[in-house]
């Protein structure tokens, strides 16, 4: 019953926030669609309800785009808000880990997967085909007419229009010049006028431009038919006239057959069919190509003959040209007149370049075909991988909102943006290597899915094992570790002391502290040679010991009362187990890396930096225990911090 309960709060937790992320996702990328291609809509005089239907078809093509995204940030914000509210703390408190705290989301986001899949298969074409064939016909839709001042207007096919002035309602036109150029721009017609008006017919297939109070300009020449010097114009003033130009202003809508036969239209059977029919037309003409490629004569000389009987035509196979005697090319160029040679060369290199050339032309078929093919492969791989995407982005998204534990949409949303672009950089880079056929178009398309669903791995179990993967002072540890940073020892006095400092136990820990600091240093002198460095290094067990011993002594004085003792306990610098104090524990293969001079000096020299380092640290732990010791015995003074000796 614990456990139903708890499905029926993650369900609850989770489901509101996974509807307003995607309603949010799904709203930019429209805004995107919007932004690139608003030079196309606006102007066109569109109805409402067409831009609509358009909006509505374009939303459900972007479901793929946000749909992985939303799963992504309302994985973050739940576990995150979980987290930060110490909710998932408490519920692992009582027994139930992680992985069944995700189990129902799990189980939810998996059948979202597969409702994603048959979305991808049967309502997607659907939607992508009306959307193109609309956006299709609105590219090709006339803009509306809305003629301005002072500028030429050149949207009305075949003619030129230029007024002055617009009265109020934009409904008459004055000092109006129109150039007729629909028979060609050599000799226009000119047509001015005081006013006008323009009107659409009923069935909006035709402006109707009524003019009052101008005159027509016409140049009558026809080309042919005129002698030279001869001139011929027409000029008519009118009062009132009236000019119809077919203009159509109707929105038409294409035929939508014509892009349900592209990929984007296509189900998986219906692009399994594509795909083996191109695959058998590419076959059968590389097979063409390959076998007139082998039957084409070498050296003049065919790989068939024909002998004609009483019975018809035979052919028969020439298998193998026998010579008599080897054949000297070179004496045979040679016995030939310049001009001879030359001409053998020119006719041979033009008759390898013309079958080169006729090859090529009927292998260019081929590439269009193998396009095709690549393009239905990859739209046929994309029906999965959005399934597999929205487990994928669901395994990163809820073990790192259980580790950063920060709700809200400040951090999630800085995460999932980082993660999703990194997911839609790597998906492009494979989508274009598959499109242009550089990798196999499987390898492209899933490599997106290759890439993360191993961090997402990652994170879960992390998770689950509560490890510290974006806990600073682990990753400062550990780089401090690699490049040999210097650590800073914290303490502070306890507000509650279980055990008191007894000083003479401290005392004689410290005093074991410097004699065995005093040893170590006595052990290793001087600076080791580049064999020794290799072959012995420093021993690491005694320096294990001297940082337990300099911790022991560390964690027993943190009981002190004394701030003066804690302050100069945290003097004691922190002994690390760098891989620079000896790199391997064989000598012999320690002598087989200082034999590899390249590798092994730049690390015997970063050594023995490290080495240097240690051994000053070394002398500071004795100096502070001799200090630690005189502020125990009440003996300590301020020059003893500036003269230690």
């Amino acid at each position: 019953m614990r456990l139903k309960k708890l499905y029926y709060f993650m369900l609850k937790t989770f489901l509101p926030q996974f509807m307003m992320t995607f309603i949010i996702c799904l709203f930019i990328v429209m805004m995107q669609f919007l932004w690139k291609y608003i030079d196309e809509l606006v102007g066109k005089g569109l109805s409402v309800d067409v831009i609509a239907e358009l909006f509505f078809y374009a939303a459900l093509s972007f479901v793929p785009l946000a749909l992985p995204l939303s799963i992504l940030l309302a994985s973050l914000m739940t576990f995150g808000n979980l987290g930060e509210h110490v909710e998932l703390t408490a519920m692992k408190s009582s027994g139930i880990s992680l992985t069944k705290v995700m189990a129902p989301l799990f189980v939810l986001l998996s059948i979202v997967a597969v409702g994603a899949f048959f979305f991808q298969n049967n309502v997607l074409p659907k939607s992508q085909v009306k959307m193109w064939t609309l956006m299709f016909s609105m590219r090709q839709k006339t803009p509306t007419l809305d003629i301005p001042e002072g500028t030429v207007y050149t949207q009305i096919p075949g003619y030129n229009l230029y007024v002055k002035k617009k009265g109020k309602g934009n409904d008459m036109l004055y000092n109006m010049i129109i150039y007729d150029v629909s028979s060609g721009a050599g000799y226009p017609r000119v047509v001015t006028a005081d006013s006008g008006r323009l009107s659409f017919t009923p069935d909006k297939q035709h402006l109707v431009l009524n003019m009052y109070h101008g005159n027509w300009y016409e140049d009558m020449k026809s080309g042919s038919g005129a002698r030279m010097g001869e001139s011929l114009y027409r000029r008519e003033s009118f009062k009132d006239k009236e000019i119809m130009i077919r203009y159509d202003a109707n929105f038409t809508r294409m035929d939508e057959d014509a892009m349900r036969s592209q990929y984007v239209g296509k189900d998986i059977a219906e692009l399994r069919q594509t795909i083996d029919s191109v695959n058998l037309h590419v076959d059968s003409v590389s097979a063409a190509i390959s076998r007139d490629l082998r039957v084409m004569p070498v050296c003049g000389v065919p790989p068939k003959k024909f002998e004609f009987v009483d019975s018809g035509k035979t052919r028969q196979t020439i298998n193998k040209v026998v010579l008599d005697h080897p054949v000297n090319f070179d004496s045979l160029m040679q016995s030939l007149q310049p001009t001879a040679r030359h001409m053998v060369c020119e006719q041979a290199m033009s008759s390898a370049m013309n079958q080169k050339q006729d090859f090529e032309f009927r292998g260019f078929a081929l590439t269009d075909d193998n396009f095709t093919i690549r393009r239905h492969e990859i739209e046929m791989w994309k029906k999965f991988t959005l399934s597999l995407a929205c487990i994928i982005f669901f395994l990163i998204g809820a073990p790192l909102g259980a580790i950063i534990r920060k709700g809200g949409l400040g951090t999630p949303i800085v995460i999932s943006i980082i993660l999703f672009i990194i997911y839609y950089i790597i998906d492009n880079i494979g989508y274009k290597l598959a499109r242009d056929g550089r990798w196999v178009v499987w390898e492209g398309i899933w490599l997106s899915s290759a890439v993360l669903l191993p961090l997402g791995i990652f994170l879960t179990t992390k998770a689950v094992n509560d490890s510290a993967v974006f806990n600073p002072d682990v990753w400062m540890n550990f780089l401090r570790r690699i490049t040999g940073m210097h650590q800073v020892r914290k303490l502070a006095v306890k507000e509650m002391v279980m055990s008191d400092v007894e000083s003479h136990v401290a005392i004689e820990m410290a005093q074991a502290l410097k004699e065995s600091c005093s040893q170590f240093l006595q052990r290793y002198p001087g600076r080791q040679s580049y064999i020794e460095y290799w072959k012995h290094g420093y021993d690491k067990p005694a320096l294990r010991a001297l940082s337990k011993q300099i911790d022991d002594i560390a964690e027993y004085m943190s009981n002190s009362r004394d701030q003066m003792v804690i302050n100069k306990v945290m003097d004691y610098p922190v002994i690390r187990n760098l891989l620079t104090y000896h790199p391997t524990r064989i000598p012999k293969l320690g002598l087989a890396f200082a034999v590899l001079f390249p590798i092994g000096l730049p690390f015997y020299l970063v050594g023995l930096r490290h080495q240097r380092n240690l051994k000053r640290d070394i002398e500071l732990t004795v100096r502070v225990s001799d200090q630690l010791i005189a502020i125990l015995n009440n003996e300590y003074t301020r020059e003893m911090e500036y003269n230690p000796s």
